[in-house]
């Protein structure tokens, strides 16, 4: 049976063990049956503000290896111009006891080992020359790719059902723009108030509108290849729909005679 179990703290009651494990566990477990189904990844917040030469992580919840890990206050950490491609990074630690309680600790770095490591979890990621200023503003979607100076949040791993997605930004990004072109289909309508929703878009239906609206089989990509495809749909929106003529993705050209 579903049950809701709370200690009741009277005067004259005697202090139980059990009340007291009662208030330790209940959150616990209230995260855990709540997030059981999601991967591992960022959860929720954990926003990032570029500075003149800092970079400051919001407060936010993460999942790594199946735990929630929590950040309450914002943390800043120093960039410089290496011209390097540099990456964001939350790095996770062995659980250590300290007294009474067991503590699993993590912490935001900036690294230039590109390759994250099955204990780092990315946030995002920049290639900063020198003299040039770091910066999140972007022009349009496609300009979330620029290699330079920007702030690329592609890679970055967000928890979803059974498996990561993108950035719910990224996506909020991609339906703006699509409102916005000659888009008529009902199924970019659709998508495009998904997308626009506070929840991040599943994998599954990112995955799903790509190989309709491109005409292709179903697929898997990587976050890098649905942003590529992302932005060919928004060429071809903003194209009424045909092929863009010379476009970077060598789509094949068509005539239709009426």
């Amino acid at each position: 049976m579903f049950t809701r179990t709370y200690p009741n703290f009277a005067k004259g009651r005697i202090l139980k063990t059990e009340m007291l494990e009662n208030l330790r566990d209940y959150p616990h477990e209230l995260t855990d049956l709540f997030l059981r189904d999601y991967s591992d990844g960022i959860v929720a917040g954990t926003e990032i503000r570029v500075g003149e030469d800092s970079l400051c992580i919001g407060p936010g919840i993460v999942k790594h290896g199946g735990m929630i890990y929590t950040l309450t206050r914002e943390v800043e950490l120093p960039y410089a111009a290496t011209g390097r491609e540099t990456v964001l990074k939350i790095r996770f630690y062995p659980a250590e006891t300290e007294g009474d309680f067991t503590v699993c600790r993590a912490e935001p770095v900036l690294d230039e080992h590109v390759s994250v490591s099955s204990e780092e979890l990315e946030l995002a990621r920049f290639k900063l020359k020198e003299g040039a200023r770091l910066r999140s503003d972007y022009r349009n979607f496609a300009d979330l790719a620029t290699e330079y100076n920007t702030l690329n949040r592609l890679h970055a791993q967000y928890a979803g059902f059974r498996q990561s997605t993108l950035h719910p930004e990224i996506m909020r990004y991609f339906a703006a723009e699509l409102m916005k072109s000659r888009a008529s289909g009902t199924q970019d309508f659709a998508f495009a108030m998904q997308c626009l929703s506070m929840q991040p878009v599943d994998r599954e239906a990112i995955l799903h509108y790509l190989a309709l609206r491109l005409g292709k089989e179903y697929k898997t990509y990587t976050n890098v290849q649905i942003h590529t495809h992302l932005t060919r749909v928004l060429e071809e929106a903003g194209s009424g729909g045909r092929p863009v003529t010379g476009g970077r993705f060598g789509a094949p050209q068509r005539m239709i005679v009426d």
